[in-house]
């Protein structure tokens, strides 16, 4: 960070016009991650944008940063070369679930897997917009689109899964009429040292649209979402009159002061405990049956990033070796002259 040096959002602005079809739920990511950016005190200059392709990967001509618009599913391969090149620089990808989490799934993985110092946002509208609204991988089953005209019959990805089952370090999830949730959590995964993922559940309102309100709905969201915050009790309810309990290996939310249940039950989040069983657990609850969709950054910990050992390594053998250029290294093994 800069010393002494403060910034705002309009200095991470770029000054082209944005182009998302109006209502479009990346209007306020891209709102959210101005006001993020601004506030971690990181240079413009210092940052990098990187997408992949679809409407989300739009965003960086959108930045007064460095930005990347790359190709499908990519973003992530990119965004990993980048940084170990770059390892000054704070790298943000950009990624919808159809570029990200389907021909870029196996990039996905591996970038949590090896725990590069990258910030990976995901916009998650269950569906493919700019390619005209086929069904994508985390589309439910039975989800009826302009490829799945009689139904789906898979079952989807859920990206938290997938960061716990590619031992991520750091996982983060928002809605997108959620601002000051999304911008909380995007500061995090910035100061976050190594691959953060952040989940924004996003409406597409032309070939998705209300998809997430059994849950986003306001009318339900107090009831259906728990906002986590470390060493807070996890509270919901329109009252926070509800919480999550132990009921032997599993959670089980509760109202406060029924049925013997007191505030002394109620867990309290911590997200930076390296056991990932609990995180886990509450990253997997969907808000569609007795347990709340958690938000807010639900595991933060941390690990060696592969960055900084390719760095180490780097070093280690330019000492050992004794050279600092490829010329040095191709001249130090037998060569010989032609003349």
């Amino acid at each position: 960070m800069e010393e002494n040096k403060t910034y705002t959002p309009t200095d991470f602005k770029s000054d082209q016009a944005v182009r998302w079809c109006p209502g479009c739920g990346d209007h306020a990511i891209l709102n959210t991650l101005h006001k993020a950016m601004a506030s971690l005190g990181i240079a413009p200059h210092k940052t990098a944008v990187i997408s992949g392709i679809g409407c989300s990967s739009r965003l960086p001509y959108y930045m007064n940063t460095f930005g990347f618009h790359t190709i499908h599913g990519r973003a992530a391969a990119v965004a990993t070369g980048y940084k170990v090149a770059n390892p000054e620089m704070t790298v943000w990808q950009i990624s919808g679930d159809g570029d990200g989490l389907a021909i870029g799934g196996n990039h996905f993985i591996h970038a949590v897997r090896r725990n590069i110092d990258i910030n990976i946002v995901l916009f998650n509208n269950k569906i493919y917009g700019l390619t005209k609204g086929q069904y994508s991988p985390t589309s439910d089953r039975g989800f009826v689109s302009k490829s799945s005209p009689y139904g789906t019959v898979e079952d989807p990805f859920i990206p938290a899964e997938l960061v716990f089952g590619a031992r991520g370090n750091f996982f983060a999830r928002s809605i997108d009429v959620e601002l000051k949730t999304s911008q909380e959590v995007l500061a995090a995964a910035a100061c976050h040292k190594g691959t953060s993922v952040v989940e924004i559940l996003q409406n597409c309102v032309i070939f998705n649209n209300g998809i997430h309100n059994p849950i986003t709905d306001r009318e339900v969201r107090a009831e259906r979402t728990i906002l986590l915050r470390h060493g807070e009790k996890m509270l919901f309810g329109k009252n926070m009159e509800k919480g999550l309990v132990r009921d032997g290996f599993l959670l089980k939310a509760v109202t406060v002061g029924e049925d013997g249940y007191t505030m002394d039950d109620v867990l309290v989040h911590d997200a930076h405990t390296p056991s990932n069983f609990l995180h886990q657990q509450l990253a997997m609850m969907d808000g569609l049956g007795s347990l709340p969709l958690a938000l807010g950054v639900i595991r933060d910990v941390e690990a060696p990033t592969y960055n900084d050992g390719v760095s180490l390594q780097v070093e280690e053998v330019r000492a050992k070796k004794g050279f600092d250029s490829l010329r040095q290294f191709i001249l130090a093994g037998e060569t010989w002259e032609v003349k």
